[in-house]
């Protein structure tokens, strides 16, 4: 069935990268936060091949950055993560866990330290900006709260850091995981981290100002050139694969970050800083958990929605969220988030796609790559 086209509309913004986007053949989008994040350039497996074995250019410029400045701004952010920012360098990146004061979780954007008491917050799909400036009002903190003219183009694959290293040297291709170091691009000062959606070699640079954009578009495309370089986008199949998680999709506010598997960066426990703290200390056993999963039977369509997953007697334990296919390990791979009591593989679990479709599943002990 051919995919609905999406319309135009000054309510969806389009991005410094749209038209450098649409020339490299761009099939399909989806929404993300007021954006078009593009989704497919030549086919979902053929796009996820190329990922693998060379380097692609990303316009995620839907990683909407929050700046927050000022000498509470370490506060503020401390508020609403259970995560320990407390030792957080200044040219480090945090995966931050957001939750409101029940424990429920409201985003989980990665925090760029720029400097002392000033951060940028690369947010996934939500007006989380609206929720730091209310709490900021209501707290009475001393902060400014802005959205700054950053747009992200995201280097991926295993030929990104010979890219990186011929665009801004070897320093900045070396640098350790989830770090950043500043770059000169024009005669302006930039940042590039180390980080990125997917588990390919990646790195991030944060175009501080809509005019670089397309220059910077630009300039990576021709010193690619010898490299296979191709416009790319994040791949669903690679995503799952790695166990990358959407929010909206996979996980939303009625998860706490146990739920969805993050208690990892709660491993020095909840920061008494954040404003779930107590109610946190009783969520720390999750009654379920975000799961790999894997689907029996022949090929499946890509799934990005919810389907119910229920046990021998057709109760309801579970839901897959994201699932598809893997041409590599050859096998349809799946995110779900399931029942304490059934996340051993031995359980007799199954999975409706359809009316007339229903397969036998199977819970992975750890994502596939």
């Amino acid at each position: 069935m051919k995919q609905p086209i999406i319309s135009g509309s000054s309510r969806i913004r389009r991005t410094p990268y749209s038209k450098r986007v649409e020339e490299a053949g761009v099939k399909s989008y989806s929404v993300y936060n007021h954006m078009l994040l593009p989704t497919v350039f030549d086919t979902l497996e053929n796009d996820y091949h190329h990922l693998k074995r060379a380097v692609q250019v990303w316009d995620v410029s839907v990683e909407r950055q929050i700046e927050i400045i000022g000498p509470d701004a370490t506060k503020i952010l401390q508020m609403v993560t259970p995560r320990d920012i407390s030792k957080m360098e200044d040219d480090q990146c945090y995966y931050i866990p957001m939750v409101d004061k029940y424990g429920y979780m409201i985003n989980d954007p990665v925090a760029v330290k720029l400097e002392k008491n000033r951060y940028w917050i690369s947010i996934a799909d939500s007006d989380v900006i609206y929720y730091f400036k209310g709490l900021a009002e209501g707290m009475g903190l001393n902060v400014n709260i802005f959205e700054p003219d950053v747009n992200i183009i995201s280097i991926q694959g295993p030929k990104s850091k010979i890219l990186i290293e011929k665009m801004f040297g070897k320093e900045i291709s070396e640098l350790k995981f989830f770090r950043h170091g500043k770059v000169n691009f024009n005669g302006k000062e930039m940042i590039v981290a180390r980080s990125g959606w997917s588990h390919q070699m990646c790195y991030e640079v944060y175009v501080d100002g809509s005019e670089y954009g397309q220059e910077m578009w630009d300039k990576f495309f021709s010193i690619g050139k010898d490299f296979d370089i191709r416009a790319g986008c994040p791949n669903l199949i690679e995503r799952i694969e790695s166990g990358l998680l959407s929010y909206g999709n996979d996980i939303n506010g009625n998860n706490t970050p146990y739920e969805a598997g993050l208690g990892k960066f709660l491993s020095s426990g909840v920061s008494k800083g954040c404003l779930a703290y107590e109610i946190l200390q009783s969520k720390m056993e999750p009654q379920r958990l975000i799961k790999p999963i894997e689907i029996t039977g022949e090929p499946i369509k890509p799934i990005t929605y919810s389907l119910k997953v229920s046990n021998a007697d057709s109760e309801v334990v579970g839901q897959i969220s994201s699932a598809a296919w893997s041409p590599d390990f050859k096998v349809n791979v799946a995110i779900g988030m399931i029942d304490r009591e059934y996340w051993k593989q031995k359980n007799n679990l199954y999975l409706n796609i359809s009316e007339n479709d229903r397969r036998k599943i199977f819970i992975k002990d750890k994502f596939w790559s």
